[in-house]
């Protein structure tokens, strides 16, 4: 696709990042941090593209799988030409082309974004772990919760046909897992429960110890 069909994609990925497309045929990336393929774009294709009879490691839909660094990368990544980048190309397609097909939603603009710019960046396995301790005492469900259902669960667990018929989209439907069980067991892969995200890896550790301790908290609307 040329790349002055792109300007519609003209979008802010944080107030440190800038993605400009022109109407010609250049654009620029300006004053952008390093985008982190563990945290910001693995969790898009686990949430988006890995439901059950997608791109998951069991079904492998058409022979594609998209639950790793070494999967994404092998599907139509040019590293440092997102342009180019078949990968790149499907998510901002119409009609038949575009993927995720319906009933799932397609990613959004900053979602799509995130990916392009991680490709300009040369498509990196990096993982940005953090030097510090994981901090659960600020826990809440907007700010820590429910960030983390947006980017790890909902590509699949929301909508008009979530996934299981499990609905992970707000509040009230989180809490109901949280309070049964079964949103801790299916993250943390304990005995008896779903994995989840499926057929992926464990969410990081963090992460898991965030959700934890807001369900112990009472798992408060906060």
């Amino acid at each position: 696709m040329a790349k002055n069909k792109i300007l519609s994609y003209l979008v802010y990925l944080s107030t440190s990042a800038l993605l400009l497309f022109s109407a010609c045929t250049q654009e620029q990336v300006v004053n952008v941090n390093p985008v982190c393929f563990e945290k910001d774009v693995l969790p898009i294709f686990i949430s988006n593209c890995t439901q059950s009879g997608c791109h998951n490691s069991i079904d492998r839909e058409e022979g594609i799988e998209l639950t790793s660094y070494a999967s994404i990368v092998s599907n139509g990544v040019a590293p440092g030409d997102y342009a180019a980048s078949k990968l790149y190309q499907v998510l901002i397609a119409v009609g038949e082309e575009v993927m995720p097909q319906k009933p799932y939603n397609k990613l959004s603009a900053e979602q799509i974004t995130t990916i392009a710019l991680w490709i300009d960046q040369g498509a990196k396995n990096t993982t940005c772990a953090s030097t510090g301790n994981c901090d659960v005492s600020k826990v809440t469900y907007a700010k820590t919760v429910k960030p983390i259902m947006d980017r790890s669960c909902n590509g699949c667990h929301a909508g008009s046909a979530p996934s299981g018929n499990i609905n992970l989209s707000n509040y009230t439907r989180v809490k109901k897992y949280a309070l049964n069980g079964s949103l801790f067991g299916s993250i943390n892969h304990d005995a008896g429960f779903v994995r989840m995200p499926d057929g992926a890896s464990k969410l990081p550790s963090c992460e898991i110890s965030s959700v934890k301790e807001w369900i112990r908290l009472g798992a408060l609307n906060n």
